[in-house]
């Protein structure tokens, strides 16, 4: 597989990957999924991930699998690499994962002494690919195998920091988020 037809891969089976977190900014608010507990002092996760947030971002994501299964061959064709389909049980595993990745980063955050929204470079960048790739894993385990091969990893794991910088800082200049990371 030549690099177009690797990073091309890499960002079309993460797409409902890189959605959830961005919907449940939209949809946030509401009951925090800690329910204002605290651990050692700290809240366990904080205000800013919510049940809601959580459930938009899963179900915006898997959404987005499902259509872009839909449109596959189109895209492929126009592109010239065969892209994967994204069978139910992935597109729920790639947002769903993302969403228990971005949760885990909040707690890690909240260990160490962080407060909301303050920045942990890493973590901040790739805590929702791990996320999502374990869970698609789990869920998806042959889907996974097929597309997830080492060339298609690690275009993902250069790519998606650049683009998180990027996305964030678009959120941010448009009031949806309150720091630029």
């Amino acid at each position: 597989m030549d690099i177009l037809g690797v990073v091309a891969t890499a960002l079309w089976a993460m797409l409902p990957a890189y959605v959830p977190n961005n919907a449940a900014v939209l949809a946030g608010g509401g009951r925090p999924i800690d329910g204002g507990r605290t651990m050692g002092g700290r809240r366990v996760l904080g205000d800013g991930k919510t049940w809601r947030g959580t459930l938009a971002g899963t179900l915006a994501g898997t959404a987005l699998a499902l259509a872009l299964s839909a449109v596959t061959p189109t895209v492929s064709d126009v592109v010239g690499h065969e892209l994967p389909r994204f069978p139910l049980l992935a597109g729920l595993g790639l947002a769903f994962g993302a969403m228990l990745g971005d949760i885990g980063a909040s707690f890690v955050k909240r260990r160490s002494g962080r407060e909301r929204g303050a920045a942990f470079p890493g973590l901040d960048q790739l805590d929702f690919v791990v996320g999502a790739l374990l869970c698609a894993f789990v869920l998806a385990p042959s889907w996974f195998a097929q597309t997830f091969t080492l060339p298609v990893v690690v275009a993902i794991l250069l790519v998606t920091p650049l683009l998180h910088v990027v996305t964030n800082g678009i959120a941010y200049l448009l009031g949806l988020k309150n720091e630029p990371w």
